[in-house]
């Protein structure tokens, strides 16, 4: 079965930076898209990021500039540099896959436990 596990997540101050790895298991991952979505408490779910199978990639406006999603399909590892992070960081990020970005986005993913971000001002 499709497994997704997230690492990385931490406590950092304002302007630090992490990396997020997801490791995927149960399914061919060089063809499915992958994300990374987060949760604040208190707050819906937002998409961060994204990647398709051919590597083309979409970021939310909040994190234009800071944050980078990359995989490597020799691995079956999805990977997000959060560089500059900001208080507003701070949520639960997950990682999640699906055969096509639309279908991420629409949250028909299969999806990790996620890993906790705490960003201190």
């Amino acid at each position: 079965q499709v497994q997704l596990v997230e690492s990385g997540g931490g406590s950092v101050h304002s302007g630090g930076s992490l990396r997020l790895s997801c490791v995927a298991s149960g399914y061919t991952f060089s063809t499915y898209s992958m994300g990374w979505f987060r949760q604040a408490p208190g707050k819906e779910r937002e998409a961060v990021a994204a990647i398709d199978s051919d590597g083309r990639t979409t970021y939310a406006d909040s994190v234009k500039g800071r944050f980078t999603i990359s995989r490597d399909n020799a691995k079956n590892t999805l990977y997000l540099q959060m560089n500059n992070l900001q208080p507003d960081d701070t949520a639960k990020y997950y990682c999640a896959t699906a055969p096509t970005v639309n279908l991420l986005h629409a949250g028909q993913a299969y999806w990790g436990q996620g890993t906790q971000v705490t960003v201190s001002s």
